[in-house]
C-alpha cells in the first residue's frame, strides 16, 4: 500500500472535480443518461486510475494490467470521463456520449473503446464476469499479481445473480477479487431502504466468506487504505462498502433519487429549473461549491 501525501490527495481531488465537470458536459450534450451515480463515484474512479491500478493508457491491452469491471454499467459516464482524462482517448470525444455511431454508448461495449474490459447491460452480470475472470486467472497463472476490481451499486444488489457469484467467489477464496459497492442509498425508483432494504449488509457479505470494510467513498485516504488492506488479504475475496453521496459535488442535486436516471436539463425542478441545471452544476463544480472564484481547474 502506498501512503498518500497531502499534495497527492489534493491533486486527486482536483482531478475528480475535472472528471465531474466532464460528466455534466457529456450528459448535457447527450440530453440523456444518469447523473447521480457517476458524480458519486468520481472519487473512487479517480483514485483507481490515478493512484492504484497497474495499467498503461498507451498500451491498453497490456497483459499484466489490473482489470476493472463495471457491473452497474449505467454509470459509465464516470468510467468514460476517467479513461479520457487518463489518456486512453481524447477528452473531446466525451461529447459524443450516446450519439449514433459513437464509441461511448449508454452502457460500455467491449472492443469499441480502449480500456473497456467487459460489456454491460443487465444489472448483476458484471459481478459474475469479474468472478469468472479472477478464477480463470488463478487457474492459468497461480502466481499472478493482477487484481480484478468490480464496481457495483447498492441498488444492483437486488439482483440474485450477484449473490450466486459471491457464493462461488467465497468458496474459491478469490483473494485477487476486490468488489467496491457504491453505497449511496438510492436506486432509480426510490431509496434503497424503502425499495429493498439491504442491512445488515456487512454481515451478509461476511457470511459469504468476504473480508468486509466500510469507508467514506469520498475520502481518498480512506479509500486508498481500504484498497491496500484488501490487496493484502490472503484467503478471501474482499468487498469495500463505499458510502457515497449521490450527485456529489452539486449540492442542489445531492441525495435525490430523482437524479438517478435524469441528465441536467431533464431533472426535478423544485430546486433548479431545467434550463439552469447544467449551468448551475458546472458553476458549483468550477467554484468548488462557491469556495473559489469560477475557473477551469487544471
Amino acid at each position: 500500500m502506498q501512503y498518500l501525501t497531502s499534495e497527492e490527495v489534493k491533486s486527486l481531488e482536483l482531478k475528480a472535480n475535472l472528471i465531474r465537470q466532464s460528466i455534466i458536459e457529456m450528459l448535457t450534450e447527450a440530453g440523456s443518461g444518469h447523473t447521480a451515480g457517476p458524480l458519486g463515484m468520481a472519487d473512487i474512479f479517480t483514485l483507481l486510475y490515478f493512484g492504484i491500478l497497474k495499467h498503461d493508457p498507451q498500451n491498453p491491452d497490456w497483459d499484466e494490467r489490473d482489470r476493472v469491471v463495471l457491473s452497474n454499467g449505467h454509470v459509465c459516464p464516470v468510467l468514460y470521463a476517467t479513461l479520457a482524462h487518463a489518456g486512453y482517448f481524447s477528452v473531446d470525444e466525451l461529447l459524443t456520449l450516446r450519439k449514433l455511431g459513437s464509441r461511448l454508448q449508454g452502457h460500455p461495449h467491449r472492443g469499441t473503446l480502449p480500456g473497456i474490459e467487459t460489456s454491460s447491460g443487465p444489472l448483476g452480470s458484471g459481478v459474475s464476469q469479474a468472478v469468472g475472470m479472477a478464477l480463470a486467472e488463478r487457474i492459468d497463472n497461480p502466481y499472478s499479481s493482477k487484481f480484478f476490481y468490480c464496481l457495483t451499486g447498492d441498488g444492483e444488489l437486488n439482483e440474485g445473480q450477484i449473490w450466486e457469484a459471491l457464493l462461488l467467489a467465497g468458496k474459491e477464496q478469490l483473494n485477487n477479487l476486490i468488489l467496491i459497492v457504491d453505497r449511496n442509498g438510492i436506486q432509480i425508483d426510490g431509496y434503497t431502504k424503502d425499495v429493498m432494504p439491504l442491512e445488515p449488509l456487512t454481515e451478509k457479505f461476511e457470511s459469504f466468506n468476504f473480508d468486509v470494510q466500510e469507508v467514506d467513498g469520498h475520502s481518498m485516504r480512506a479509500l486508498n487504505d481500504a484498497i491496500g488492506k484488501a490487496q493484502a488479504v490472503y484467503s478471501q475475496p474482499s468487498v469495500i462498502i463505499a458510502h457515497t453521496i449521490a450527485s456529489k459535488g452539486v449540492d442542489v442535486f445531492e441525495r435525490d433519487f430523482r437524479w438517478h436516471g435524469n441528465p441536467p436539463g431533464k431533472g426535478p425542478e423544485d430546486r433548479v429549473t431545467k434550463d439552469k441545471q447544467s449551468e448551475v452544476a458546472l458553476q458549483k463544480l468550477r467554484t468548488l461549491a462557491g469556495t473559489i472564484e469560477a475557473q477551469d481547474i487544471d
